[in-house]
């Protein structure tokens, strides 16, 4: 399903790139007929790839005449530090999460490509960890100083 996750979605972001409005608009049986798929694949590569954490709307409307509409969000870096500590003031957040917020970060050139894998990278040492509950409040605290030294260093 990767193969097929990755192409819909690099679809959908080029179309969000070309469209003036900011969003577009799509129904999910055509789409999955562009990609010879169900439309259940379609809701995946919406569900797990245009989340808020990654900058995007979802909305959906049923029916005869509905559609989903896909809106990129423009948010500042306080916005994003904001739901960053909001997360990490309760104690927790998880790697899909973080992972978003600093693709995010990097997506908004507020850190580099370099910065961003040195990010990941020291995420990627907290999986060793099998206390779920401690890996999430470690991921938060190394996150947020991560965030912090960057901000000290701009």
């Amino acid at each position: 399903m990767s193969n097929l996750a990755d192409g819909m979605e690099e679809y959908l972001k080029k179309l969000l790139t070309l469209s003036p409005s900011g969003y577009i608009d799509l129904k999910r049986k055509e789409l999955a007929g562009k990609f010879n798929c169900v439309p259940s694949q379609v809701n995946y590569v919406l569900e797990t790839r245009f989340t808020l954490e990654k900058g995007y709307l979802v909305e959906s409307k049923r029916g005869g005449k509905g559609f989903v509409r896909i809106r990129k969000l423009q948010a500042s870096l306080d916005n994003i530090l904001e739901m960053l500590f909001q997360d990490i003031t309760s104690g927790r957040i998880s790697d899909d999460r973080a992972r978003g917020l600093i693709q995010r970060l990097y997506e908004l050139k507020y850190i580099s490509l370099r910065e961003s894998r040195l990010m990941e990278a020291v995420l990627d040492g907290l999986t060793n960890i099998n206390d779920k509950s401690l890996q999430e409040t470690l991921r938060g605290r190394l996150l947020k100083d991560m965030i912090i030294m960057l901000i000290k260093l701009a």
